[in-house]
């Protein structure tokens, strides 16, 4: 397994609380370009899939817009590939796009991108996708942080529904052990009491008022998972992947206003009290990591 002793022990040292912020994902990307070997070069592509497949849902939806740079995947090859799943084609193997990319394409095309008669959004059904992908990813650790991902939002969603008198089984997703338990169970810890070690704070986060106050915590619950997880592995990959993570929480931060975010949950939590089908959806969009 490659070391990293130069690259970890010359980067700057961050904090969720820094106020500032110099040093961006999209920067720490290029400096690790030729310095990762290939194996943990793919691991690291793995973040950054996510922009990918907001790019691939952009293309779909509202081609005119802007892409999001930080995507590895171009515009050009996007449009390629939907147009070839669009005429029943079977795209060229290529490296850079996942597998699943070609199989939510089908899927969309043969419901002719309406997910009409659901209450889970093509996002959610990419993200699906997504995380099925990285939890095969190889690396216990990186395996386990998009595992946790999934099973955070879909506990602290169960929680939304429950809140709002919405069926948990129409908005929970992935099929791992965690996401079945909540689906099927109505105990207040959905039977998870003894699964898993951080739910006490999920419950205690899902309880709180304040939509800001809310995010802090529960970015500093993933932000303590990183730490303990990344202990004993200081120059290995696993830390230039949990650095690129707290990265990214404290970009989202200093660009998070606190009023529009207060705003937003109150739409949200009104439109939910009326009964719409989309508004968890958006939600869980706003509330994701």
């Amino acid at each position: 397994m490659s070391k990293y002793y130069y690259l970890v022990a010359g980067l700057p040292n961050i904090a969720l609380g820094d106020s500032k912020l110099t040093y961006t994902i999209t920067d720490f990307r290029r400096e690790l370009d030729g310095v990762l070997s290939s194996g943990d070069q793919k691991l690291i592509d793995l973040f950054f899939l996510k922009f990918d497949n907001a790019n691939l849902l952009t293309q779909l939806q509202w081609p005119d817009r802007d892409s999001d740079e930080r995507g590895t995947i171009t515009n050009e090859e996007l449009q390629d590939l939907v147009k070839l799943v669009k005429d029943d084609d079977n795209p060229p193997a290529n490296t850079l796009i996942p597998p699943y990319f070609t199989d939510f394409l089908r899927s969309y095309f043969a419901n002719e991108g309406a997910a009409e008669g659901s209450t889970v959004s093509w996002e959610d059904r990419l993200a699906t996708h997504y995380y099925a992908y990285a939890m095969k990813s190889g690396n216990e650790f990186v395996s386990s942080w998009f595992e946790l991902n999934l099973n955070i939002n879909n506990i602290l969603t169960a929680y939304t529904c429950r809140k709002y008198n919405l069926d948990k089984a129409d908005y929970i997703i992935g099929d791992n052990e965690i996401a079945e338990a909540v689906r099927l169970s109505n105990t207040r810890d959905f039977g998870l009491g003894d699964t898993l070690d951080y739910l006490p704070a999920l419950q205690r986060i899902a309880e709180e008022p304040n939509l800001v106050e809310r995010e802090k915590k529960l970015d500093l619950l993933k932000w303590e998972w990183l730490d303990e997880y990344t202990f004993f592995k200081p120059f290995d990959v696993e830390s230039v992947f949990a650095y690129l993570l707290k990265l990214e929480m404290i970009e989202r931060w200093l660009t998070l206003d606190k009023e529009t975010g207060e705003q937003t949950f109150r739409e949200i939590v009104g439109s939910m009290k009326k009964g719409s089908k989309n508004v968890l959806e958006e939600f869980k969009r706003n509330n994701n990591k």
